[in-house]
């Protein structure tokens, strides 16, 4: 494994659903020169836990919930994430441990004490040197879900999905080193220029990028 100072840096883009973040996190990727990944879904395995987790039409429990993301995450991490980032390769994933706390803890109301156990023991200890918190406003989310295909968590009722913005939110004030928030209510190109001036101010470009 390579030594600590040439391990390679993660990048966590969150956010509710609708926010953009899936595109913002393609594109920092592709500037960055970093590898793009996602969660749930990445691994051979992932991706079965996806189906569970957003395409089942069953009734999936809160408790059942958090752990099939910790199951996709600990084979996420242990496929993709750990290896690329022990090679030297920054890493761009749309979606990582604060998706958990801010769904299952604050949307869905389990204790959070007990969720960053369980996030810490799926990762092995490994958390973002950023994450990227991309806010919009609850209807502009909700408007830009309702033009597509919403899985089973999008289909939620409002309340729930303002209980996660809220989540994040308070995620992003209570670690602010490690924690950047950009208004994704604006164009593409405008979310995508703030965000590139954020990654340069707190992490720089991986070496052979600029």
């Amino acid at each position: 494994m390579a030594g600590a100072d040439h391990r390679g840096r993660l990048i966590a883009f969150e956010g509710i659903d609708g926010c953009g973040k899936s595109t913002q996190a393609r594109l920092a990727a592709e500037w960055l020169g970093a590898l793009y990944t996602f969660e749930p879904g990445d691994t051979p395995l992932g991706a079965s836990l996806r189906q569970l987790l957003l395409g089942s039409g069953d009734v999936v429990t809160p408790r059942a919930e958090a752990l099939l993301m910790a199951a996709d995450r600990a084979q996420h991490v242990d496929q993709v994430v750990g290896p690329a980032l022990a090679g030297g390769r920054w890493v761009v994933t749309d979606r990582f441990s604060g998706s958990t706390l801010a769904y299952q803890g604050a949307g869905r109301g389990l204790e959070e004490g007990e969720l960053v156990d369980l996030v810490a023991f799926a990762t092995d200890g490994l958390a973002a040197d950023l994450s990227i918190l991309v806010d919009v406003p609850l209807e502009v989310a909700r408007g830009r879900i309702r033009a597509s295909q919403p899985d089973r968590l999008e289909r939620l009722d409002e309340g729930f999905h303002r209980r996660v913005a809220d989540g994040f939110r308070s995620l992003a004030r209570s670690d602010p080193n490690r924690w950047a928030v950009v208004d994704g209510a604006r164009s593409v190109d405008e979310v995508a220029s703030e965000v590139t001036v954020v990654l340069t101010k707190r992490l720089g470009r991986p070496k052979g990028s600029e």
